[in-house]
């Protein structure tokens, strides 16, 4: 996750392939994990933002990785 300026202030967005520049936050894939850090707050602390960011951006990226974590793993499951 990388810190970026949006429309609105600060935003958080994904960078799976690790190559924008930038401050940046290491994030499970897990949107139990999401959950936690927007609760504590942790993106603003870890990207060193003095407001808290916008997280749609991470929020949405976690959700559609964790459809297709579950949409394999009920197609490995099939193939038992």
């Amino acid at each position: 996750m990388v810190l970026g300026q949006g429309e609105s202030g600060p935003t958080v967005v994904p960078d799976p392939q690790r190559r924008l520049p930038g401050r940046g936050a290491w994030l499970h894939a897990d949107p139990t994990c999401l959950d936690l850090a927007v609760r504590r707050r942790a993106f603003g602390r870890a990207l060193r933002s003095g407001a808290g960011p916008d997280t749609a951006a991470v929020a949405d990226w976690v959700r559609a990785r964790a459809q297709e974590d579950n949409r394999h793993e009920i197609e490995n499951r099939k193939r038992v």
